[in-house]
C-alpha cells in the first residue's frame, strides 16, 4: 500500500489497498515553533533553515492517523506545488491543519474522528505526546473542533491529561469514557475500526502514566498548560467535550435547537412560573393549599388553568427547593444544592462566576454563562474526596 525510494523510505500515497488504507507523510516546518531567530543571522543561513523540516508518516484508514516512529526528524525539502493527483483527501487536510496547533516538540500518535451531535461539524480526538523527554513519554487527550466539512481552520476545544489513575470504560451505546484525576470525558469514534485503534494506543498510554507515576503537582505533564491556554473553540463546542452521562438531573434542551419561535404552550408556562414565583413569595406556605395557589393563579391570569395542574404542582416544588437559600461561607464562597445551582436569578444576584460540582448525578446546569469544575462521585459514605482535595482547592483560590 505504499511507496518507498530507494532507501526504503515510504513516500505520500494517495490510495492504498483497496482504497481503505494509505501511508501518508506530512511535513512540518520548525519556523512557528515561537523561539524566533537571532538578530544579524545571514540571509543564506535563514533560507537553508527555513528548507529544513520535521517529517511524521501515518497510516491512515478512514476516521484515523496513527503515527508511524520516524526515521530521522529533519530533512531537506524543496517546496514544489503539488499536481493535481498528489492533492491531499479532506482528512489528510485536517491532519495538516491539526498539527498546526501543537508545539514544535509535540507529535499526535494518534488522530480518531469522532461522532458529533451537529450534522455539519467535525470532531477530532488527538492522542499527543511530548518529544521534551527520552524514556519517559507522556500523554495528553486533544479535542479538536472543525466547524464544518470544507473548513480551513480548526480550534482546540478540550484538554485532559492522563494520570496514574486514568481509567478507560466502554459506554455500550459505541463510545467510551476517560476519566483522570476526577475528569469525565466520553468519546464516540465513527466506526468499529476507529474504536479499535484508539483503545490500543490509549491503553499503551495509560500503562505508560501508571508505570512513570504521572500525578498533579509533580513535574510531569506541566506542557498540557500551554495547550490549557490555547483552547479557543466555540462554547457550543466546548460544551459538547463536556458533556456527560449517567445524569439524572440534566439541564433542558434548549428550545432555539428547534424554534427560533415558543409554541403558546412555552408562553403560557412562562406567564404561569413568574406568577406562581411572586405569589409564593408573599403568601403563607405553612396554611395554604396547593388548590388554593392555582385558583389564585387562575384569578391572576383570568384562565383556567386545569391542563397545567401538573406543571403547576412541579413548579411549586421547585420554587420550595429554590427558597432554601445557599449558605455563604466565605465572601467568596457558597454552598448549595442541586437546586441553587439550578437557579439562575440566584446564581447571578450572589455574582458566582465558578461552580464546584462535587456530584456524578447532576448535570452542569449553565456551561455557556459559568466556568464548572466536576468531581464525579456518588453522594455516599463510600466516596474518597481526599485525592481531590488539592485540584478543588486551587479552583475555589483561583476564585478568591
Amino acid at each position: 500500500a505504499a511507496a518507498a525510494d530507494g532507501r526504503g523510505r515510504p513516500k505520500f500515497v494517495a490510495g492504498g489497498a483497496g482504497g481503505r488504507m494509505a501511508l501518508v507523510t506530512v511535513r512540518r516546518s520548525p519556523a512557528g515553533s515561537g523561539h524566533g531567530s537571532p538578530t544579524g543571522r545571514k540571509d543564506e543561513e535563514v533560507s537553508r533553515r527555513s528548507q529544513l523540516q520535521r517529517r511524521h508518516s501515518f497510516v491512515m484508514v478512514k476516521g484515523a492517523a496513527l503515527l508511524l516512529p520516524e526515521e530521522e526528524k529533519l530533512e531537506t525539502v524543496q517546496e514544489v506545488p503539488p499536481s493535481p493527483d498528489q492533492m491531499q483527501s479532506q482528512q489528510e487536510q485536517h491532519l495538516q491543519l491539526m498539527m498546526g496547533l501543537l508545539r514544535q516538540e509535540d507529535a499526535i500518535r494518534l488522530a480518531v474522528r469522532l461522532e458529533s451531535t451537529r450534522p455539519h461539524r467535525i470532531r477530532y480526538l488527538l492522542l499527543v505526546s511530548t518529544e521534551e523527554l527520552e524514556g519517559n513519554s507522556e500523554t495528553v487527550l486533544l479535542g479538536v473542533d472543525f466547524p464544518e466539512e470544507g473548513s480551513a481552520r480548526c480550534t482546540l476545544g478540550m484538554v485532559l491529561p492522563l494520570w496514574s489513575d486514568t481509567q478507560v470504560f466502554l459506554d455500550g451505546d459505541g463510545g467510551f469514557s476517560v476519566t483522570s484525576w476526577g475528569q469525565t470525558r466520553i468519546f464516540k469514534p465513527i466506526s468499529v475500526q476507529t474504536m479499535w485503534s484508539v483503545l490500543q494506543v490509549l491503553h499503551k498510554a495509560c500503562n505508560e502514566a501508571v508505570h512513570n507515576n504521572h500525578f498533579p503537582g509533580g513535574s510531569a505533564l506541566g506542557w498540557a498548560e500551554w495547550y490549557q491556554r490555547a483552547i479557543a473553540s466555540e462554547q457550543s463546542c466546548i460544551n459538547e467535550w463536556l458533556a456527560m452521562s449517567d445524569l439524572e438531573s440534566v439541564r433542558p434542551d434548549s428550545p432555539a435547537l428547534f424554534s427560533d419561535r415558543p409554541t403558546e404552550r412555552e408562553l403560557m408556562e412562562r406567564k404561569i412560573r413568574a406568577k406562581l414565583r411572586e405569589l409564593m413569595a408573599t403568601a403563607d406556605l405553612e396554611s395554604i393549599t396547593s388548590k388554593e395557589i392555582r385558583t389564585e393563579l387562575e384569578r391572576r391570569t383570568s384562565c383556567s388553568l386545569k391542563e397545567y395542574k401538573e406543571f403547576i404542582d412541579n413548579e411549586m416544588l421547585l420554587i420550595m427547593a429554590q427558597m432554601d437559600r445557599p449558605s455563604k461561607i466565605f465572601d467568596h464562597l457558597y454552598l448549595g444544592s442541586e437546586w441553587n445551582a439550578a437557579n439562575l436569578e440566584e446564581l447571578q444576584r450572589n455574582r458566582i462566576s465558578h461552580i464546584l460540582n462535587v456530584t456524578r448525578e447532576i448535570d452542569n446546569f449553565f456551561p455557556a454563562l459559568f466556568t464548572y469544575l466536576n468531581v464525579r462521585l456518588y453522594d455516599e459514605e463510600a466516596s474518597q474526596l481526599l485525592p481531590y482535595w488539592k485540584e478543588t482547592y486551587h479552583f475555589i483560590s483561583a476564585v478568591r
